[in-house]
């Protein structure tokens, strides 16, 4: 006879929140520290101004990743770029880090002719072929069996390379979870499935969501190794990342990472959290501050001071400013682009649905 009795999994942790470093196994190198440091600043910048536009009025939608970047922006400093990732809209951290630039952000938050996807999908649905990152999609989980079928093919065509998926735990309440991580853990796949645990699906708390315990152990139960570890530690998101790459490029298949993190703003733009929770339901969690934790460290170790701070702060948000003014002036893209790019010829039924709406536009 099978107990359900629960055992709770260990939550691993090397930086704590004075900055101090403990039993890290990898070494990281001071740029890309610095680098990364400086991605979940833009992160953040970048989407408390997205908040600001929105309530302006001058864009639609904006979500953000408030108090979460390390989920990201950790994970993305473990992967080359010539890995694939399957983001959701709150891993903006792993574009930025990628290489996308603010302007290249902004310009698709607006949505006009400048935005690589032509405004074609809502804002914080950002996405970029060049630097391997899959557009986000609205529907959630529908991407987890998307990762695991590019993993699959990569370990068909002996590619060194992973594919790795994000999603929050919210969507491990879907089929396709369960669907994405049955076929990785059978056929062995070099997938690893990034859940980030922000304790809300929406407005929905984790105790409504399942009664296992959190996510980890879903994994288990398909065969696939799994860790949780602190996701506002910078250094065990690292280490989770680099641990499951190793993983799955060795032949050993799939790798499921529970991050435990808290969202600390609205879930989005049209979201007002204070019906759903307390604000002192956050108090605990700002002192665990991904950013602040990194600074102490790189403080801890003469990489950074007050001086570069103040600077780097100034340099993003005028980088924001610009982008935003230009932005502005750029033109919206040309109503063609709606039809375009799905089929090889655009069918005729589809062009005069197309006219019929420019008429009515007239």
């Amino acid at each position: 006879m099978i107990s359900s009795k629960i055992t709770p999994i260990e939550t691993v942790q090397f930086l704590n929140p004075e900055g101090e470093l403990v039993n890290f196994p990898y070494t990281i190198a001071e740029d890309i520290l610095i680098k990364s440091y400086e991605s979940m600043w833009t992160a953040r910048l970048v989407d408390e101004r997205m908040l600001i536009l929105q309530r302006q009025g001058s864009i639609t939608f904006a979500m953000s990743s408030l108090g979460e970047e390390a989920t990201a922006v950790g994970s993305a400093a473990a992967l080359s770029t010539d890995d694939w990732m399957y983001p959701q809209y709150r891993e903006v951290g792993v574009i930025f880090y990628r290489g996308f630039t603010v302007q290249d952000y902004i310009h698709h938050m607006f949505g006009n002719e400048k935005d690589l996807i032509l405004g074609r999908q809502m804002p914080n649905h950002f996405g970029s072929r060049a630097l391997n990152v899959v557009t986000v999609s609205s529907p959630i989980g529908t991407k987890i069996p998307h990762a695991a079928g590019a993993a699959y093919a990569m370990k068909m065509d002996k590619k060194n390379t992973v594919a790795i998926c994000y999603f929050g735990e919210g969507a491990t309440s879907e089929g396709d979870f369960h669907a994405g991580l049955n076929l990785a853990a059978v056929r062995k796949a070099p997938a690893i499935f990034f859940c980030r645990n922000n304790g809300y699906a929406i407005s929905t708390p984790v105790s409504k969501q399942f009664a296992s315990d959190g996510v980890a152990s879903k994994g288990v139960a398909y065969g696939m190794e799994a860790v949780r570890v602190d996701g506002n530690d910078f250094f065990a998101v690292y280490w989770a990342t680099k641990k499951a790459k190793e993983h799955g490029l060795a032949g050993k298949g799939p790798y499921l990472i529970e991050a435990m993190t808290f969202r600390m703003g609205a879930h989005s733009s049209s979201d007002d959290p204070s019906a759903y929770r307390l604000e002192e339901d956050c108090k605990p969690w700002e002192g665990r501050c991904p950013i602040l934790r990194l600074r102490k460290y790189l403080e801890r170790h003469n990489l950074w001071n007050e001086e570069k701070e103040l600077a780097l702060r100034s340099r993003i948000k005028k980088e924001i400013d610009e982008a935003i003014e230009k932005a502005k002036l750029t033109q919206d893209p040309p109503m063609e682009r709606m039809i375009e790019n799905v089929y090889a010829e655009v069918p005729e039924q589809l062009k005069e649905e197309f006219d019929r709406l420019k008429k009515e536009l007239e």
